[in-house]
């Protein structure tokens, strides 16, 4: 099973906005993350139920990811992370149309609208999501605190805090 540091963008049923943005060209986009310069992956797209995701994996980062074949591993502090983290949510600051997206380990579970409603509405509720940005078009349909504010026009989030230390990092 692999363990994924990512960002994951939830487009809904919204076909074109998905495959707009994974036309994305992610080969110039070398982030850094301390001393380390990460290249990306290219943008995958899935579809689970109705709804459609894209992900970008940072390469080598994660364990047991397929993409990155015999790679060995960035060894990332947590310090590193949230770096890279902050650079992907950059990137996520270009592109449009999708209804949720958030960066981190394997966060494809805060995505879907109809989970957020059901399962996430106190976390929605007490501002504990950071780094979850909610389309303006899903934000009149869930309970948030006041600590939204906006990530780019049509968007507003909690702004990520970051990574903390954990058996994930080499901190």
């Amino acid at each position: 099973m692999a363990i994924c540091f990512e960002l994951v963008l939830n487009f809904g049923d919204n076909v074109e906005a998905a495959q707009a943005a994974a036309r994305t060209d992610t080969k110039p986009w070398v982030l850094n993350a301390g001393g380390h310069r990460i290249p990306l992956h290219r943008p995958l797209l899935s579809t689970l139920g109705s709804n459609i995701e894209l992900t970008i994996l940072p390469v080598a980062v994660g364990w047991g990811v397929g993409l990155d074949g015999s790679l060995p591993r960035f060894p990332l502090t947590a310090a590193e992370f949230t770096e890279l983290g902050h650079h992907l949510y950059d990137l996520l600051a270009q592109l449009d149309g999708y209804v949720t997206a958030k960066v981190g380990w394997d966060v494809e579970a805060l995505l879907d609208p109809a989970e957020l409603k059901a399962e996430w509405s106190q976390e929605l509720a007490d501002g504990s999501l950071d780094g979850l940005v909610i389309s303006d078009s899903l934000r009149g349909e869930l309970e948030l605190s006041d600590n939204y504010v906006p990530f780019q026009p049509g968007y507003c989030w909690i702004p990520y805090r970051g990574e903390v230390p954990s058996s994930l990092t080499a901190d």
